[in-house]
């Protein structure tokens, strides 16, 4: 039987395409709290299914959809659409940004880059100009870039013109204390830089909701190969996360989500023995060492 949408794709901590399944994770980030909440889960198409869409339709027209699908309630929460460096094409961002998004991604290091025009018309005939200088990394005008207090190594923010967007898009130049740069952008021309840099840097948030879902509740453990089923099974992996997360926040600040679940599936066990066993234990002379029993086996765990 044929499992649906199983294909190679690009894995990230092997740093290598594989076989297997992949999902598009949604996600919304508390920037104050650096803490996420997994909203769906949508399983990638292969490439089989993508060449039957049509000859022009590509992976970036299925994100698209999927971006689409869910707008009305997304934009109820948020109008800021944060992305890996895979998403920073003209395609993708173009048209995030007509559904009523801002994208804030991350740019190729060799981007092509103008300074933003000014507004100053030449006087000259023709058509009037659009952008600056091109931009040199190596030797930024600090003239026209707001500096940054970023720890690490220096950070600039400027206006720039893209050439592969085709568009305006405010960016902030890290470079590290180790060498090299990073460009990271938004296309909201009037976010602060310190927001560009604080926002990108949140993304990774979701891939401890992955991290928690693989470890604790069994998003890999699935073995049906139906569509409908598959796309149940990796929601409700990522559902019981943020489950646990709510309880955690509210009634066990300390334990992490791994102690968390030795410490549920303990009280679970436990009652399933008095249950089974017809027992009844009296509470009141029980209740400190019951407390101390699972409050010890949480720790082993």
């Amino acid at each position: 039987m044929y499992t649906y949408c199983i294909g190679k794709f690009w894995s990230g901590c092997a740093s290598q395409v594989k076989r297997g399944l992949e999902i598009l994770g949604i996600g919304i980030v508390d920037i104050d709290s650096r803490d996420c909440m997994m909203l769906r889960a949508e399983q990638t198409p292969d490439k089989a299914y993508l060449e039957k869409q049509g000859e022009d339709y590509n992976l970036v027209d299925w994100y698209l959809d999927v971006l689409r699908k869910y707008k009305d309630k997304l934009l109820r929460i948020t109008r800021y659409v944060v992305a890996d460096a895979w998403f920073s094409k003209a395609k993708f961002v173009g048209e995030a940004c007509l559904l009523g998004f801002h994208v804030i991604s991350r740019l190729r290091d060799d981007a092509a880059l103008w300074y933003a025009h000014d507004g100053v018309r030449t006087g000259k005939r023709g058509r009037p100009r659009i952008k600056g200088e091109k931009i040199d990394f190596e030797k930024l005008d600090l003239q026209r870039c707001e500096i940054l207090d970023i720890e690490g190594g220096r950070a600039y923010s400027v206006k720039t013109c893209s050439k592969a967007m085709k568009r305006n898009i405010k960016v902030v130049v890290h470079y590290p204390e180790s060498g090299g740069h990073k460009v990271y952008f938004s296309t909201d021309l009037e976010m602060s830089a310190k927001d560009i840099t604080e926002y990108y840097r949140t993304r990774f948030q979701i891939e401890f909701c992955f991290r928690d879902s693989k470890q604790f509740t069994g998003l890999n453990d699935c073995q049906a190969r139906d569509l409908r089923k598959l796309d149940f099974a990796f929601n409700a992996s990522l559902a019981s996360v943020n489950a646990a997360k709510v309880m955690r926040q509210r009634y066990y600040p300390s334990l992490s989500i791994g102690l968390l679940k030795a410490y549920l599936s303990n009280i679970y066990m436990l009652k399933r023995i008095f249950s089974k066993s017809g027992l009844k234990p009296n509470r009141t002379f029980n209740a400190k060492l019951i407390k101390e029993l699972f409050g010890i086996v949480a720790e082993a765990a």
